[in-house]
């Protein structure tokens, strides 16, 4: 899909049943991504933050670290935050993704929090969603960047689930999901008992700060 300065309504329209996305395998070397995930494995304050689901309280499978600028308080997923400062390694990754959120999409607001996830190994996962909550505004841009493990990474149709797409993420990979994905998209990323590796995937969102 062509990638351009367009307004909303001069942007094309894909078929209903492509993913509105942009996957760069090798956005990323290989060897720098090892290093930024070893670091990232080490160095991250990860939690395992408590959900509730049908009542009862559960541990989320994976970790998770939730960083910005200036250590800002947010709310997300109707749960307010104090996002810990972005990690040294973040900084660059963080200055080169806007730059590309520039290109592609002039009028999104640049990029100001990561979102860190940690899948130990194949046990770890997470279920079907949509990043459509109100503090990411109307038709998000998000950029994902996969290291470690390889793993994939599934899409459905909200409105038709026969509809699904899959993609491998590899390591060093950049995902960037444009505008229409949410509103009309899930994703997810399955179990799989024969992964022993770990993955760090890393979501760089806009978040408006809350008061």
């Amino acid at each position: 899909m062509a990638l351009g300065a367009k307004s909303e309504q001069d942007r094309p329209k894909l078929p209903y049943n492509e993913v509105p996305l942009k996957l760069i395998p090798e956005w990323m070397e290989s060897e720098s991504a090892s290093d930024l995930y070893e670091t990232l494995a080490r160095e991250v304050n990860w939690q395992q933050p408590l959900i509730t689901v049908y009542g009862k309280q559960h541990r989320i499978p994976r970790l998770q670290s939730w960083q910005g600028n200036d250590s800002q308080a947010m709310r997300y997923s109707q749960k307010r935050f104090i996002a810990e400062p972005f990690h040294p390694r973040l900084l660059p990754v963080l200055y080169s993704l806007n730059q590309i959120l520039q290109a592609t999409d002039p009028s999104a607001k640049a990029f100001n929090t990561v979102l860190l996830n940690y899948y130990r190994n194949g046990d770890d996962g997470m279920g079907w969603h949509s990043d459509d909550e109100p503090e990411l505004g109307q038709n998000p841009v998000i950029a994902s960047i996969s290291l470690g493990a390889a793993r994939a990474f599934d899409f459905r149709l909200r409105h038709d689930h026969t509809v699904k797409k899959r993609f491998i993420l590899e390591s060093g990979s950049l995902l960037l999901m444009l505008r229409d994905t949410q509103g009309h998209w899930q994703h997810a990323l399955p179990k799989s008992k024969r992964i022993k590796e770990g993955r760090i995937n890393l979501t760089f969102r806009y978040v408006k700060p809350s008061a």
